[in-house]
């Protein structure tokens, strides 16, 4: 039986827009005009009329975090409550009334940023902290999720003092001789590893709980990294996770696994035990090794090539050193994996893209799809390396809502001048696909496509930041689409309304390209649908 969707402006990957298309078995049979569609409808048919709702393939959100968005959406909601360091407090204190912490139990919180406090000028530290508890231990992360600050119990808890070395890639932080609670990258590890280790039911609930919000914000893939969440959960129990889930007929999004590992040793057992860049099936598959290159701009341990304009001392952090990015990239791609690399700063792209231009020479590869994840602050002879070695650019363009208020205070004015140039990098013939690096932002796929159009402010206020980097919706609607399934060797499979393709798709309450571009964001998603099946609907919803 056929379902036949008609009456629609449906966007198939290219332009014009189609009215209608019809789906058998899962995927899509055809797209064209309303009398086409009707034409192929048999008497046991379903016809469908969209009203005039806007069609286009399902969101793929190609960097993110999903069981860290779990885990967020577990605990303390600071991203809520980050306009001053009092109401972060009051968060914890009504978090821990509501769900009140029980044996060895931590309280956790995340999505708090600095930049937005309006009752002082610094970050948290174990002090503040302090003031909710000294007998439960408190941790509460960054938005960026490049730092934490914790309390005494917890510094306690992780058995971190003024004699505990600074670990590589790291930094704990002390003030006048005594630690302030902060800790940045790698120094976080000393928390992750004391902090109860979830059970795989509970690990389950989590992603059951993100993989819900994907679907109501119209996401049918993510390309995520799982497996570094939990210090004490080994990737083997994420994939248990993610297999039974899939069994359970409950995993309502297409996993490819960004697979993060720290060590060339954990990474040739992962690839010596039968697991590589696209073993699995449609909805959980293996994807690229996932490193993590340098830390984020916000907390000033992104690693740029000089010294930060608002704070001349620091660089930046690495968090591996180069020789370690160099064995690891060269042995994964030597094995046929796919590579993306978190980098922010400039300096750290040096390096990344060094180790890929010396891996690539060693052993090369037509088609290997590595890839540059952020790609923020960059150079123009950055970005024609990146052309030249055929890379693919994991973009977040719903960061411009924050980081245009800080970029050139940052990075200074000349590195600010050539940054976020995704649109360059497009017109040079990179493929540039988008995601949020959530739970770093909502996965709002919507307010990405925004940002990524106006170059501004989600409230308009701030902006356009170099103007003529801006998307079109076109281009920002592929991005998070066929692009998207590009960069995880899908695109012969979803990311169009094509015939043979899997039948993943959201249907709009408006048609962004008409939406005005400063309410592109408030474009209401009405049904996700995946392989045929609506897995999330709205009031209003036609199906």
């Amino acid at each position: 039986m056929k379902t036949i969707y008609y009456n629609g402006a449906v966007y198939t990957g290219t332009l014009p827009l189609a009215e209608a298309f019809a789906v058998e078995n899962g995927r899509f049979l055809f797209a064209g005009t309303n009398d086409e569609a009707k034409a192929l409808a048999a008497d046991n048919d379903r016809l469908i009329d969209l009203g005039g709702c806007f069609v286009c393939s399902g969101f793929n959100d190609s960097h993110m975090h999903l069981l860290n968005y779990g885990n967020a959406l577990h605990s303390a909601p600071l991203s809520e409550h980050t306009g001053s360091l009092k109401d972060l407090k009051e968060c914890f204190r009504s978090f821990m009334k509501e769900h009140p912490p029980k044996g060895n139990a931590w309280v956790i919180g995340r999505g708090w940023n600095q930049d937005y406090f309006s009752d002082v000028d610094r970050m948290p530290n174990r002090y503040d902290l302090d003031e909710i508890s000294k007998d439960v231990p408190i941790c509460a992360t960054r938005a960026c999720g490049h730092c934490m600050v914790v309390n005494s119990k917890a510094l306690e808890a992780a058995g971190i003092t003024t004699d505990t070395p600074q670990p590589e890639g790291g930094r704990i932080g002390i003030e006048n001789g005594e630690l302030d609670g902060r800790l940045f990258d790698n120094a976080m590890s000393f928390i992750h590893k004391a902090i109860p280790t979830p059970d795989k039911e509970q690990l389950k609930s989590m992603l059951m709980s993100a993989i819900k919000k994907l679907n109501s914000y119209g996401i049918t893939s993510c390309q995520t990294d799982d497996y570094k969440v939990f210090q004490n959960v080994p990737w083997q129990t994420v994939n248990e996770a993610f297999h039974e889930l899939e069994a359970e007929g409950a995993l309502t999004v297409r996993i490819y696994e960004q697979s993060n590992f720290h060590t060339l040793e954990n990474l040739r057992e992962f690839v010596e035990s039968g697991h590589k860049t696209g073993t699995g099936t449609d909805r959980f598959r293996i994807g690229p090794l996932k490193m993590l290159g340098d830390g984020a701009l916000g907390a000033r341990t992104a690693f740029l090539s000089r010294p930060y304009a608002d704070d001349p001392s620091t660089c930046g952090l690495p968090v591996f050193t180069e020789e370690v990015m160099n064995e690891m990239v060269a042995y994964a791609n030597a094995h046929e994996m796919q590579i993306a690399v978190h980098a922010i700063g400039d300096a750290c792209l040096d390096w990344v893209l060094n180790a890929y231009e010396k891996a690539l020479k060693e052993y090369p590869r037509i088609d290997h799809r590595h890839g540059i994840v952020h790609c923020q602050i960059t150079r123009p002879d950055q970005l024609e390396r990146i052309r030249r070695l055929n890379l693919h650019v994991y973009a977040q363009c719903i960061f411009l809502d924050y980081d245009i208020r800080i970029v050139e205070e940052r990075a200074g004015a000349e590195l600010a001048s050539t940054s976020y140039s995704w649109k360059t990098l497009m017109e040079n013939g990179v493929t540039v696909s988008n995601g949020s690096d959530c739970p770093v932002e909502l996965p709002d796929v919507m307010a990405g496509i925004q940002c990524a159009v106006t170059r501004k402010t989600l409230d308009g206020t701030m902006g356009p930041y170099l103007p003529k980097e801006a998307f079109t919706v076109q281009e920002a609607l592929d991005s998070f689409t066929k692009t998207a399934a590009f960069a995880s060797f899908d695109e012969k499979n979803k990311g169009q309304i094509l015939p043979g393709m899997l039948a993943d798709f959201v249907i709009l309450g408006e048609n962004p390209f008409q939406a005005a571009p400063n309410a592109i964001k408030d474009i209401p998603i009405l049904a996700t649908v995946l392989e045929g099946c609506p897995v999330f609907t709205a009031p209003g919803s036609p199906v």
